[in-house]
Protein backbone atom coordinates (compact mmCIF):
# COMPACT_ATOMS: atom_id res chain seq x y z
CA UNK A 1 0.00 0.00 0.00
CA UNK A 2 1.25 3.41 -1.02
CA UNK A 3 -0.10 6.93 -1.40
CA UNK A 4 -1.40 7.54 -4.91
CA UNK A 5 -2.88 10.61 -6.55
CA UNK A 6 -3.28 13.73 -4.41
CA UNK A 7 -6.96 14.61 -4.17
CA UNK A 8 -7.07 18.16 -2.79
CA UNK A 9 -9.00 20.50 -5.13
CA UNK A 10 -7.74 23.90 -6.18
CA UNK A 11 -10.45 25.46 -4.00
CA UNK A 12 -12.70 24.07 -1.30
CA UNK A 13 -16.51 24.46 -1.45
CA UNK A 14 -17.72 28.04 -1.29
CA UNK A 15 -14.33 29.22 -2.58
CA UNK A 16 -12.97 28.50 0.90
CA UNK A 17 -9.24 28.65 1.51
CA UNK A 18 -8.93 25.75 3.99
CA UNK A 19 -10.87 22.64 5.01
CA UNK A 20 -11.22 21.84 8.72
CA UNK A 21 -12.20 18.27 9.62
CA UNK A 22 -12.64 17.54 13.33
CA UNK A 23 -12.98 13.94 14.48
CA UNK A 24 -13.65 12.27 17.81
CA UNK A 25 -12.90 8.61 18.53
CA UNK A 26 -15.57 7.65 21.09
CA UNK A 27 -13.72 4.61 22.45
CA UNK A 28 -15.07 4.92 26.00
CA UNK A 29 -14.88 1.54 27.81
CA UNK A 30 -13.77 -0.53 24.81
CA UNK A 31 -10.04 -0.19 25.44
CA UNK A 32 -10.04 -2.17 28.71
CA UNK A 33 -12.89 -4.44 27.56
CA UNK A 34 -10.92 -5.42 24.48
CA UNK A 35 -8.18 -6.76 26.74
CA UNK A 36 -10.61 -8.49 29.12
CA UNK A 37 -10.15 -5.89 31.85
CA UNK A 38 -13.33 -5.29 33.83
CA UNK A 39 -12.10 -3.51 36.94
CA UNK A 40 -14.35 -0.61 37.99
CA UNK A 41 -11.42 1.80 37.91
CA UNK A 42 -10.46 1.06 34.32
CA UNK A 43 -14.05 1.09 33.09
CA UNK A 44 -14.78 4.36 34.90
CA UNK A 45 -11.92 6.07 33.07
CA UNK A 46 -13.60 5.23 29.78
CA UNK A 47 -17.09 5.91 31.08
CA UNK A 48 -16.02 9.51 31.68
CA UNK A 49 -15.94 9.98 27.92
CA UNK A 50 -19.62 9.07 27.58
CA UNK A 51 -20.91 10.58 30.82
CA UNK A 52 -19.03 13.89 30.68
CA UNK A 53 -16.68 14.32 27.73
CA UNK A 54 -19.08 13.70 24.84
CA UNK A 55 -21.71 15.92 26.46
CA UNK A 56 -19.31 18.85 26.68
CA UNK A 57 -18.06 18.29 23.15
CA UNK A 58 -21.54 18.24 21.64
CA UNK A 59 -22.47 21.42 23.49
CA UNK A 60 -19.33 23.15 22.19
CA UNK A 61 -19.90 22.02 18.61
CA UNK A 62 -23.53 23.14 18.75
CA UNK A 63 -22.59 26.60 20.03
CA UNK A 64 -20.01 27.02 17.26
CA UNK A 65 -22.13 25.44 14.51
CA UNK A 66 -19.29 23.08 13.63
CA UNK A 67 -19.91 19.57 12.24
CA UNK A 68 -17.68 16.68 13.24
CA UNK A 69 -17.15 12.99 12.60
CA UNK A 70 -17.48 10.53 15.47
CA UNK A 71 -15.63 7.25 14.89
CA UNK A 72 -17.18 4.82 17.35
CA UNK A 73 -16.49 1.15 18.12
CA UNK A 74 -19.74 -0.80 17.84
CA UNK A 75 -19.52 -2.08 21.42
CA UNK A 76 -19.20 1.51 22.61
CA UNK A 77 -22.33 2.39 20.62
CA UNK A 78 -24.20 -0.58 22.09
CA UNK A 79 -23.24 0.52 25.60
CA UNK A 80 -24.33 4.10 24.85
CA UNK A 81 -27.05 3.93 22.16
CA UNK A 82 -28.58 7.31 23.02
CA UNK A 83 -25.20 8.96 22.57
CA UNK A 84 -24.60 7.60 19.07
CA UNK A 85 -28.15 8.52 18.08
CA UNK A 86 -27.57 12.05 19.36
CA UNK A 87 -24.47 12.37 17.17
CA UNK A 88 -26.58 11.60 14.12
CA UNK A 89 -29.59 13.66 15.18
CA UNK A 90 -27.41 16.75 15.65
CA UNK A 91 -26.05 16.46 12.12
CA UNK A 92 -22.68 14.89 12.82
CA UNK A 93 -21.24 11.93 10.94
CA UNK A 94 -20.97 8.52 12.61
CA UNK A 95 -18.26 6.26 11.18
CA UNK A 96 -16.82 2.81 11.92
CA UNK A 97 -13.97 2.32 14.40
CA UNK A 98 -13.92 -1.45 14.74
CA UNK A 99 -16.09 -3.73 16.86
CA UNK A 100 -14.41 -3.40 20.28
CA UNK A 101 -11.27 -1.47 19.30
CA UNK A 102 -9.77 -4.86 18.49
CA UNK A 103 -6.12 -5.42 17.58
CA UNK A 104 -6.81 -6.23 13.96
CA UNK A 105 -3.22 -7.21 13.13
CA UNK A 106 -3.65 -10.24 15.43
CA UNK A 107 -6.83 -11.46 13.73
CA UNK A 108 -7.37 -13.93 10.92
CA UNK A 109 -8.68 -12.31 7.74
CA UNK A 110 -12.16 -13.80 8.11
CA UNK A 111 -12.44 -12.77 11.77
CA UNK A 112 -11.46 -9.19 10.91
CA UNK A 113 -14.01 -9.10 8.10
CA UNK A 114 -16.77 -10.40 10.37
CA UNK A 115 -16.06 -7.83 13.08
CA UNK A 116 -15.92 -4.85 10.69
CA UNK A 117 -19.08 -6.03 8.93
CA UNK A 118 -20.85 -6.49 12.27
CA UNK A 119 -19.75 -3.00 13.38
CA UNK A 120 -21.05 -1.51 10.13
CA UNK A 121 -24.43 -3.20 10.57
CA UNK A 122 -24.68 -2.17 14.24
CA UNK A 123 -24.04 1.51 13.59
CA UNK A 124 -26.46 1.43 10.67
CA UNK A 125 -29.18 -0.03 12.88
CA UNK A 126 -28.59 2.42 15.73
CA UNK A 127 -28.40 5.60 13.63
CA UNK A 128 -30.56 4.74 10.61
CA UNK A 129 -27.72 5.72 8.27
CA UNK A 130 -25.08 3.41 6.80
CA UNK A 131 -21.58 4.74 7.56
CA UNK A 132 -19.38 5.48 4.56
CA UNK A 133 -16.07 5.81 6.38
CA UNK A 134 -13.80 3.79 8.62
CA UNK A 135 -10.91 4.46 10.97
CA UNK A 136 -9.20 1.24 11.92
CA UNK A 137 -8.58 0.63 15.65
CA UNK A 138 -5.21 2.14 16.62
CA UNK A 139 -4.80 3.09 12.92
CA UNK A 140 -3.48 -0.42 12.19
CA UNK A 141 -3.79 -2.36 8.91
CA UNK A 142 -3.42 -6.11 8.64
CA UNK A 143 -2.63 -7.81 5.33
CA UNK A 144 -6.37 -8.19 4.74
CA UNK A 145 -7.72 -4.86 6.04
CA UNK A 146 -7.68 -3.00 2.74
CA UNK A 147 -9.52 -5.68 0.78
CA UNK A 148 -12.09 -5.95 3.56
CA UNK A 149 -12.68 -2.19 3.44
CA UNK A 150 -13.14 -2.34 -0.33
CA UNK A 151 -15.41 -5.41 -0.17
CA UNK A 152 -17.68 -3.69 2.34
CA UNK A 153 -18.02 -0.63 0.14
CA UNK A 154 -16.45 2.06 2.31
CA UNK A 155 -15.90 5.35 0.47
CA UNK A 156 -12.97 6.48 2.57
CA UNK A 157 -10.48 5.49 5.25
CA UNK A 158 -8.88 7.73 7.87
CA UNK A 159 -6.05 5.70 9.39
CA UNK A 160 -2.90 6.33 7.35
CA UNK A 161 -0.26 9.06 7.43
CA UNK A 162 1.41 9.47 4.03
CA UNK A 163 0.37 13.10 3.42
CA UNK A 164 -1.28 16.15 4.94
CA UNK A 165 -3.99 16.19 2.26
CA UNK A 166 -6.40 13.51 1.01
CA UNK A 167 -5.04 11.00 -1.46
CA UNK A 168 -6.00 7.80 -3.24
CA UNK A 169 -4.76 4.52 -1.82
CA UNK A 170 -2.69 2.41 -4.22
CA UNK A 171 -2.04 -1.29 -3.60
CA UNK A 172 0.22 -3.61 -5.59
CA UNK A 173 0.70 -0.71 -8.00
CA UNK A 174 -3.03 -0.42 -8.74
CA UNK A 175 -5.38 2.44 -7.91
CA UNK A 176 -8.11 1.27 -5.52
CA UNK A 177 -10.50 4.23 -5.63
CA UNK A 178 -10.35 4.45 -1.83
CA UNK A 179 -9.99 8.00 -0.53
CA UNK A 180 -7.59 8.39 2.37
CA UNK A 181 -8.06 11.27 4.82
CA UNK A 182 -4.70 11.23 6.60
CA UNK A 183 -4.22 11.36 10.35
CA UNK A 184 -1.08 11.91 12.39
CA UNK A 185 -0.06 11.45 16.01
CA UNK A 186 0.87 15.14 16.34
CA UNK A 187 -2.77 16.00 15.58
CA UNK A 188 -4.11 13.51 18.15
CA UNK A 189 -4.74 14.28 21.81
CA UNK A 190 -3.96 10.79 23.14
CA UNK A 191 -0.14 10.84 22.77
CA UNK A 192 0.04 14.09 24.75
CA UNK A 193 -2.47 13.44 27.53
CA UNK A 194 -2.96 9.73 28.27
CA UNK A 195 -1.89 8.13 31.54
CA UNK A 196 -1.27 4.55 32.71
CA UNK A 197 0.01 4.19 36.24
CA UNK A 198 1.45 0.69 35.61
CA UNK A 199 3.58 1.66 32.60
CA UNK A 200 5.71 4.57 31.52
CA UNK A 201 2.80 6.27 29.74
CA UNK A 202 2.50 9.71 31.32
CA UNK A 203 1.22 13.11 30.16
CA UNK A 204 4.33 15.07 29.25
CA UNK A 205 3.08 18.20 27.49
CA UNK A 206 1.17 21.17 28.90
CA UNK A 207 -2.22 21.60 27.23
CA UNK A 208 -1.27 25.15 26.23
CA UNK A 209 1.79 23.80 24.43
CA UNK A 210 -0.41 21.38 22.49
CA UNK A 211 -2.69 24.28 21.57
CA UNK A 212 0.32 26.05 20.07
CA UNK A 213 1.21 22.98 17.99
CA UNK A 214 -2.33 22.66 16.66
CA UNK A 215 -2.54 26.39 15.89
CA UNK A 216 0.68 26.11 13.91
CA UNK A 217 -0.73 23.09 12.04
CA UNK A 218 -3.88 25.02 11.15
CA UNK A 219 -1.97 28.15 10.14
CA UNK A 220 0.22 26.13 7.75
CA UNK A 221 -2.83 24.43 6.24
CA UNK A 222 -4.44 27.84 5.80
CA UNK A 223 -1.40 29.26 4.01
CA UNK A 224 -1.19 26.22 1.72
CA UNK A 225 -4.92 25.95 1.04
CA UNK A 226 -5.00 22.44 2.47
CA UNK A 227 -6.72 20.40 5.19
CA UNK A 228 -6.50 20.73 8.95
CA UNK A 229 -7.60 17.36 10.35
CA UNK A 230 -7.72 16.65 14.09
CA UNK A 231 -8.32 13.44 16.06
CA UNK A 232 -9.64 13.73 19.61
CA UNK A 233 -11.15 11.40 22.24
CA UNK A 234 -14.03 12.38 24.56
CA UNK A 235 -12.38 10.66 27.54
CA UNK A 236 -9.16 12.59 26.87
CA UNK A 237 -10.01 16.07 25.55
CA UNK A 238 -13.28 16.20 27.51
CA UNK A 239 -11.63 17.16 30.80
CA UNK A 240 -12.03 20.79 31.85
CA UNK A 241 -8.42 21.89 31.50
CA UNK A 242 -8.15 20.22 28.09
CA UNK A 243 -11.47 21.18 26.57
CA UNK A 244 -10.49 24.80 27.03
CA UNK A 245 -7.74 24.40 24.43
CA UNK A 246 -10.23 23.02 21.91
CA UNK A 247 -12.43 26.02 22.63
CA UNK A 248 -9.51 28.40 22.06
CA UNK A 249 -8.44 26.51 18.95
CA UNK A 250 -11.92 27.00 17.47
CA UNK A 251 -11.67 30.69 18.39
CA UNK A 252 -8.39 30.88 16.48
CA UNK A 253 -9.79 29.07 13.44
CA UNK A 254 -12.97 31.17 13.50
CA UNK A 255 -10.94 34.38 13.28
CA UNK A 256 -9.93 33.42 9.73
CA UNK A 257 -12.01 34.02 6.62
CA UNK A 258 -12.64 31.26 4.10
CA UNK A 259 -12.85 28.24 6.43
CA UNK A 260 -14.90 25.22 5.30
CA UNK A 261 -15.87 23.00 8.25
CA UNK A 262 -16.59 19.52 6.97
CA UNK A 263 -17.27 16.03 8.18
CA UNK A 264 -14.82 13.43 6.95
CA UNK A 265 -17.52 12.09 4.60
CA UNK A 266 -18.04 15.54 3.08
CA UNK A 267 -14.29 15.97 2.70
CA UNK A 268 -14.04 12.54 1.06
CA UNK A 269 -16.81 13.44 -1.41
CA UNK A 270 -14.89 16.51 -2.56
CA UNK A 271 -11.67 14.50 -2.79
CA UNK A 272 -13.38 11.69 -4.71
CA UNK A 273 -14.50 14.18 -7.35
CA UNK A 274 -10.83 14.51 -8.31
CA UNK A 275 -10.57 10.81 -9.14
CA UNK A 276 -12.55 10.50 -12.36
CA UNK A 277 -13.44 7.02 -13.55
CA UNK A 278 -10.06 5.27 -13.57
CA UNK A 279 -10.21 3.67 -10.11
CA UNK A 280 -10.56 -0.04 -9.44
CA UNK A 281 -11.72 -1.88 -6.34
CA UNK A 282 -10.13 -5.34 -6.53
CA UNK A 283 -6.57 -5.98 -5.44
CA UNK A 284 -4.36 -8.25 -7.52
CA UNK A 285 -3.55 -11.52 -5.76
CA UNK A 286 0.03 -12.42 -4.94
CA UNK A 287 1.53 -15.72 -6.06
CA UNK A 288 2.30 -16.60 -2.44
CA UNK A 289 -1.06 -15.67 -0.96
CA UNK A 290 -4.67 -16.78 -1.38
CA UNK A 291 -6.88 -14.80 -3.71
CA UNK A 292 -9.19 -12.20 -2.11
CA UNK A 293 -12.14 -14.47 -2.89
CA UNK A 294 -10.58 -17.38 -0.98
CA UNK A 295 -9.51 -15.05 1.84
CA UNK A 296 -13.11 -14.00 2.31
Amino acid sequence: MRAGRPLAPARWPGESRVAVALSFDSDHETIPLRDGETSPGRLAQGEYGARVGAVRILELLERRGVPATFFMPAVSALLHPEEVRQYAEEGHEVAVHGWIHERNTLLAAEDERILISRALDTLTELTGTRPTGIRTPSWDFSDSTLQTILDLGFAYDSSLMADDEPYEVVAEGRATGLVEIPVDWIRDDAPYFTMDRYTGVRPYTRPRDVLEIWKDEFDAAYREGGVFQLTLHPHVIGHRSRLVILRELLDHIGAHAGVWYATHAQLADVARAQLGDAAGTQLPSRPDSPSPERAR
